[in-house]
């Protein structure tokens, strides 16, 4: 009797035969792995220019910084700058009403001295608005024609200031009519606004803000038609240099 024999009941797929049981690594891994997909050679070039322009960028601002700093250092040793500064000569109060209808009337007279220390500077400013304040209430405003500021040189500022029928917040009447009635005097602030150009040679900058505070001032309200002098003693000014830069004021 001769031997039958019997086929495989699994047939085997695509035509191949069956890999043994169990697989190798190498089986497994290469039915796994993703296909080797070769980067596009027009990406790379994109990013390797864009990394060398960020470079250059970079090496052009850092010069730029460099170039700035010396020549402000140049600047520095050839003219020695220093800032204005300003001094209340004299204030005098000729009136100082306070209405029924919380509204002001007030009339100063007002000296400044401003001084220039540099020998190789001069300043150009703009007209100066004044605003006087009393415990940051505004009891007067005026103005001060514009100015040329010479070298190594001091100029008396005059200025009137008035306030006519300005009208006072409802939470500021009390408090300024006690200071008013107050035996030490209305404290006073004087505070300056403008804009100044810088001449150093044949060079000038932009305009540049300028804020001058002075403060410690205070006056007796007169009751008669003699106006009082302020004293100015304790008085200091402070300058403050105001950049913009976009919407924002250093």
């Amino acid at each position: 009797m001769t031997d039958r024999v019997y086929p495989n009941s699994k047939p085997a797929t695509n035509g191949g035969t069956n890999p043994p049981f169990p697989a190798t690594k190498a089986q497994l891994y290469g039915a796994t792995r993703p296909a080797y997909r070769p980067q596009s050679q027009h990406r790379r070039s994109r990013r390797s220019c864009c990394r060398s322009l960020c470079c250059w960028l970079i090496v052009i601002i850092i010069t730029l910084i460099f170039l700035v700093a010396i020549a402000g250092a140049i600047l520095y040793v050839l003219y020695r700058p220093q800032r204005p500064s300003f001094s209340v000569s004299t204030l005098k109060l000729s009136y100082l009403n306070l209405t029924s209808s919380s509204t002001i009337n007030s009339k100063f007279n007002l000296n400044i001295t401003a001084r220039n220390p540099n020998k190789k500077i001069a300043f150009i400013y703009n007209p100066i608005t004044i605003s006087v304040l009393s415990d940051d209430i505004n009891v007067g405003d005026g103005t001060i024609p514009s100015f040329i500021h010479g070298k190594k040189n001091s100029t008396l500022l005059k200025a009137s200031i008035l306030s006519s029928g300005q009208a006072i917040e409802s939470g500021d009447v009390s408090n300024l009519k006690a200071n008013i009635k107050s035996k030490n005097g209305l404290p006073l602030k004087i505070r300056l606004d403008t804009k100044v150009k810088v001449k150093m040679g044949g060079l000038k900058t932009e305009k540049i803000g300028i804020r001058v505070n002075c403060d410690g001032i205070k006056v007796t309200v007169p009751s008669g038609k003699t106006p009082a002098t302020a004293s100015t003693s304790n008085a200091k000014c402070k300058v403050d240099f105001r950049i913009k830069i976009w919407k924002w004021t250093i």
